[in-house]
C-alpha cells in the first residue's frame, strides 16, 4: 500500500486553531500537547487511511466518501484522494454531527 500526503483543508486548519485557543486560556502546554496529538493523529492516515469508519451520520443519507479518526474527545473528518488524505475537519465528538454541519452551511 503506497504512502498518501495527508493535507488539511483550511476548514480543518482554523478547527485546529480554534481548538488550540480554546485550551490555551487555561494551559498553553496543554493546547500544544493536544494539537500535536491531534496533528499525529492524522498523520497516521498516510499509510493506512481505509482504517477510519464511514461517517455514520452521512452514511444513512448516501454519502460514502468521507471517514473519520476519532481522537477523543474528537473527530477527524477525512476524504481519501489519489495520492492523498484530504483533513476536511476537526469536531468535538459530543457534538451532534448535524447540528455542526447546518452551523458551517448557515455560515458559509
Amino acid at each position: 500500500m503506497a504512502e498518501r500526503e495527508v493535507r488539511w483543508t483550511r476548514t480543518a486548519q482554523r478547527d485546529l486553531n480554534a481548538i488550540g485557543n480554546y485550551i490555551a486560556e487555561d494551559s498553553t502546554d496543554n493546547a500544544l500537547a493536544v494539537l500535536d496529538r491531534l496533528q499525529g493523529r492524522a498523520e497516521t492516515l498516510s499509510d493506512n487511511a481505509e482504517r477510519g469508519r464511514m461517517l455514520p451520520e452521512l452514511r444513512v443519507v448516501d454519502v460514502h466518501q468521507y471517514r473519520e479518526l476519532i481522537e477523543r474527545p474528537w473527530r477527524l473528518i477525512y476524504r481519501i484522494e489519489p495520492g492523498a488524505v484530504l483533513v476536511m475537519a476537526v469536531l468535538d465528538g459530543r457534538r451532534d454531527l448535524h447540528s455542526v454541519l447546518l452551523e458551517r452551511l448557515v455560515r458559509a
